[in-house]
């Protein structure tokens, strides 16, 4: 009773028995198709986050948050570098690397990237030492020794395993008494790692630094400065910081990069799949919405009369779009929360529905061997469970405009001509 008009005219509408079923199926199954939208873009988009959380996090694994290079040569000051960087605060370690794309041959030949690294600094920066594989030990690798660990599928495609031999080629040239020549080494297969990730087990060949600067004749150089941080998300801030205090203590020129910037194409395209997919799953809410058009047409319909007298008690013709519109925004709000409730609980239990159909049915729907994630991953985001929710809701209102127009053209004497 403390309602105004419209509101709880509006309200009773939504809850009374209609004259005409059909129109309550229609108004039943815009609401669950709203439902439906919302649940199944709440939950594509949760699962996208979690994979693309597992990517970044395994990629990060391996990959330095923030590199510091000296500009076309290599780096020198090294030692300076990682105990100024360790100075800062939000510098989780430091370790010096060498990189260089090269050729390897065993029984084949395969491109990859060689990395020189301390071995005994390497934990600092990165999960290597813990992904090694058959007890093998990164501190198998000894300076002079040329000893090499292979990601396991590089191996796979060269055909070696440990103890065997790989040789090593540079794109390099050394002058010799019989012309320029390619610089090549022998190295021995000591370990093999598996990170999950096939930028790395595919391409990825560690060596000890000394031998890498034997190899690439870079003298006491390294390639640069490897930074793992407390919080990825400043790893450019920290890099430039870094840069910026050593061109201070030492007149050379820097060049700073991070994780971001060094797989930004990936992070793009990602980002742009994700945008996609939340576009097409929306059509299903627009489908909803669509349908919640159809109910509210044909209600207005059904009630000519209602509206009529309605109207002649005195109701305004704004008061009578206002009845429709808080009916259908009901059928909307509705629709929305329990879609939003359905695809929360349907994202936190997707694991355990995941794995009921693989044994039900007898497969494997993620294998570890193609995708190297075993579960399926989520990461429920609350921003986007509250866009999803909006949008929806903006959907249903806008649906609720043109019935709610059409009712309040409505004219009395017409309406009841015929009753």
């Amino acid at each position: 009773m403390f309602k105004p008009i419209p509101v709880a005219i509006g309200l009773r509408y939504l809850r009374a028995k209609r004259r005409n079923g059909f129109i309550s199926f229609i108004s039943l199954a815009s609401m669950l198709g709203i439902a439906l939208g919302v649940a199944a873009l709440i939950t594509t988009l949760a699962v996208m986050s979690g994979f693309q959380r597992e990517i970044r996090d395994r990629m990060l694994q391996m990959a330095a948050h923030a590199t510091v290079s000296a500009d076309g040569e290599p780096l020198r000051a090294w030692v300076d570098a990682v105990d100024e960087a360790k100075k800062d605060t939000r510098v989780a370690g430091a370790a010096p690397y060498i990189e260089r794309p090269v050729m390897l041959q065993g029984p084949r030949e395969e491109g990859a990237l060689l990395r020189g690294v301390d071995p005994t600094r390497e934990r600092e920066v990165s999960v290597l030492a813990d992904k090694m594989l058959d007890g093998a030990s990164l501190k198998a690798l000894v300076p002079g020794e040329f000893n090499i660990v292979l990601g396991r599928e590089l191996a796979l495609w060269l055909g070696v395993g440990v103890g065997d031999t790989v040789t090593v080629y540079t794109p390099e040239f050394q002058t010799t008494p019989v012309g320029a020549m390619v610089q090549m080494k022998r190295f021995t297969v000591v370990g093999l790692f598996e990170v999950g990730h096939q930028e790395f087990d595919r391409n990825l060949a560690v060596v000890h630094l000394a031998d890498a600067q034997r190899l690439l004749r870079m003298g006491d150089g390294v390639t640069g400065v490897r930074l793992r941080l407390h919080d990825m998300d400043q790893a450019w801030t920290v890099a430039v910081d870094l840069a910026h205090r050593l061109s201070s203590r030492i007149d050379e020129a820097y060049r700073v990069s991070d994780w971001s910037r060094e797989n930004a194409n990936m992070f793009r395209a990602l980002k742009l799949e994700k945008t996609m997919m939340a576009i097409l799953l929306s059509l299903i809410i627009l489908m909803g919405a669509f349908t919640l058009v159809n109910s509210q047409v044909m209600l207005v319909t059904d009630k000519q009369a209602d509206i009529a007298i309605l109207r002649t008690l005195g109701l305004t013709p704004r008061g009578v779009m206002q009845v429709f519109m808080v009916q259908g925004s009901m059928i909307g709000i509705i629709g929305t929360v329990s879609g939003v409730v359905g695809g929360i609980l349907l994202t936190l239990n997707l694991e355990n529905i995941l794995q009921a159909i693989e044994r039900v049915f007898g497969v494997v729907l993620l294998p570890g061997d193609v995708y190297y994630i075993t579960g399926l991953p989520t990461e429920l985001k609350p921003f986007d469970v509250g866009v999803i929710a909006l949008v929806a809701l903006v959907m249903a209102f806008l649906a609720t405009l043109y019935p709610a127009w059409r009712a309040a053209r409505t004219a009395p004497a017409e309406a009841l001509r015929y009753e």
